[in-house]
């Protein structure tokens, strides 16, 4: 069940296959996370992981 808008962030839209979007799901809800905050920390890892990259530090 989704949580009510707040109007903090925006809805952004992505196609991932069916698949791989329930396994994720899955494991967030295992883990007490929603699919949004796995995704948010992940593209805040590879965000921040492009930026290290782009100004020569060590890639990990």
């Amino acid at each position: 069940m989704a949580r009510p808008a707040t109007g903090q962030t925006p809805v952004h839209s992505v196609r991932v296959p069916a698949h791989i979007w329930d396994r994720a799901k899955e494991r967030a809800e295992a883990e007490g996370k929603s699919v949004s905050e796995v995704v948010t920390a992940l593209l805040q890892r590879y965000g921040s992981k492009q930026h290290a990259e782009s100004r020569g530090e060590a890639k990990n």
